[in-house]
């Protein structure tokens, strides 16, 4: 534990077939920005975006292979602000398409809606951090 010979994520990638519009979708989503001084720019093969706030980072790839098989892995995402339900409706709004709702799974006011991006790559939304205080027993 602790110190020593171990790795941390430098940033999450993305394997997609247009890295540039699927990064500019990512950023309306995330309200993520392009790195300082290395804009994204249409035809650009690697597009990496950033939170201003955090500094996580996402990096766009394009690969020659479509998707064709379920993530293995995914992004799960909180609002920053409002609700879980209002950033499903919102994130719909910018194209995402549902894959499936499991609001209120484990009880009222519990559970996630599963969607996918342009490309159909799967993401979470899960309720807010202020939601889940709201119920702050009940259901972690």
């Amino acid at each position: 534990h602790g110190g020593g010979m171990t790795s941390f994520v430098s940033h999450t990638t993305v394997d997609c077939a247009d890295a540039y519009k699927l990064s500019e979708w990512w950023k309306r989503l995330l309200g993520y920005v392009d790195v300082d001084g290395d804009p994204n720019l249409p035809g650009h093969e690697e597009c990496m975006i950033l939170d201003p706030a955090t500094g996580h980072s996402i990096l766009f790839i394009e690969v020659p292979d479509s998707k064709s098989t379920k993530n293995r892995i995914h992004l799960d995402l909180r609002p920053r602000e409002g609700t879980r339900d209002e950033e499903v409706e919102r994130v719909r709004g910018l194209g995402a398409t549902e894959v499936g709702d499991h609001r209120g799974q484990y009880g009222p006011g519990t559970g996630w809606v599963v969607l996918a991006d342009p490309e159909g790559n799967e993401f979470c939304i899960l309720r807010s951090t202020g939601e889940v205080a709201a119920r702050h027993v009940a259901d972690q």
